[in-house]
C-alpha cells in the first residue's frame, strides 16, 4: 500500500469518525472530544517531557477532563457556571506535585505540563460553547468549523505543492521550510470558498458576511496553529507528534490548526452575539 493510498483511506475514516461524533448526539460529541483531548495531551507531553513527571502527566489529563466535563455540564444541562471552578482542585494538586521534582532543570520542564492545558484542554473545553444553545445540542456548526479548517489545509497543500515550491517565497523557513506564501493565500482562499458554500447551502446559520469573515479569520488562525505545533516539534526534534493515524501522524498533527482556529471562530461569534 503506497503512502498516498494509506493517507486517503485513513483520511476518509478520520472524517467519518468526526462526522459520527459531531452529528449524532451530545454524548458522542463528548466522547469524541475527550478522546481527542487525552490523545493530544499524551502526545504533547511525550514529545516535550518524555517519561518524566509521571504523576504530573496523569494529573494534567485529569485536569483537562475536569475542565471539559464541567464546561459540558454547564453548557448542556444548565449547571451553574461556578462548577467550572472545580477544575482548580486537580490543577492545585498538579502544581503541588511539581514541587517534588528532583532538580531545577526538571522543574523548568514542568512548564510544558501546564502548557498542555492552555494549548490543548482549554480550546477543546470551549468547543462546548459552539454546540450547545440553551441546552440543545447541535454539532452542525462545529462540523462546519472543521470543514473550513480542512478546506484551508487542503488548499494550502495544493497551492503550495503546485506553485509555492517553485515560485513562492517561504512563509516561515526557520520553522516549516516547505510552507510558502502562495500556499498561505491558497489556504485562505479555500477556507473562504468553503465558508461561502456552507452559507449558500444554509449549513452555517449566519448571513453570508459573517460566514466569509469566519472563513478568513479561521483560515489565518489555522495557519498559525499549524506553525505553532511545528515549532514544538522542531524544538523537540520529532517529525510527527504520534502515529495513531497511519499516513497522517498523531492527533496533534491533525488538530493543530483547530486549536487556534476554533477559539478564534468562537470568540468572533460571541462578540457579535451570534451564539
Amino acid at each position: 500500500m503506497t503512502n498516498t493510498v494509506k493517507r486517503s483511506i485513513f483520511g476518509v475514516l478520520f472524517i467519518g469518525m468526526m462526522m459520527a461524533g459531531l452529528l449524532l448526539n451530545r454524548y458522542t460529541f463528548g466522547a469524541l472530544m475527550l478522546f481527542v483531548m487525552i490523545g493530544m495531551i499524551v502526545e504533547f507531553l511525550k514529545m516535550t517531557v518524555g517519561t518524566k513527571f509521571l504523576l504530573c502527566r496523569v494529573l494534567a489529563i485529569i485536569t483537562g477532563i475536569t475542565m471539559f466535563v464541567t464546561t459540558f455540564l454547564v453548557a448542556s444541562y444548565g449547571f451553574p457556571g461556578k462548577y467550572i471552578a472545580i477544575t482548580l482542585l486537580p490543577m492545585s494538586v498538579l502544581m503541588t506535585a511539581s514541587l517534588y521534582s528532583h532538580d531545577r532543570g526538571d522543574f523548568r520542564d514542568f512548564s510544558h505540563v501546564l502548557a498542555s492545558l492552555i494549548y490543548i484542554a482549554m480550546p477543546l473545553a470551549l468547543s462546548n460553547l459552539v454546540v450547545f444553545r440553551g441546552g440543545e445540542y447541535s454539532g452542525q456548526l462545529m462540523f462546519g468549523f472543521f470543514i473550513i479548517i480542512w478546506a484551508s489545509d487542503v488548499g494550502a497543500y495544493i497551492f503550495g505543492i503546485t506553485l509555492g515550491q517553485k515560485y513562492g517565497k517561504k512563509l516561515f523557513p526557520q520553522i516549516s521550510p516547505k510552507k510558502s506564501w502562495i500556499g498561505f493565500w491558497g489556504g485562505i482562499f479555500s477556507s473562504i470558498l468553503a465558508a461561502l458554500i456552507l452559507s449558500i447551502t444554509n449549513f452555517l446559520p449566519f448571513i453570508i458576511v459573517h460566514c466569509l469573515v469566519l472563513g478568513a479569520i479561521m483560515g489565518v488562525a489555522g495557519v498559525y496553529g499549524d506553525l505553532f505545533e511545528s515549532m514544538w516539534k522542531r524544538s523537540s526534534n520529532v517529525k510527527d507528534s504520534g502515529g495513531i493515524i497511519p499516513g497522517h501522524g498523531g492527533l496533534l498533527d491533525r488538530f493543530d490548526s483547530s486549536l487556534f482556529a476554533i477559539p478564534v471562530g468562537v470568540l468572533y461569534l460571541i462578540l457579535l452575539n451570534l451564539v
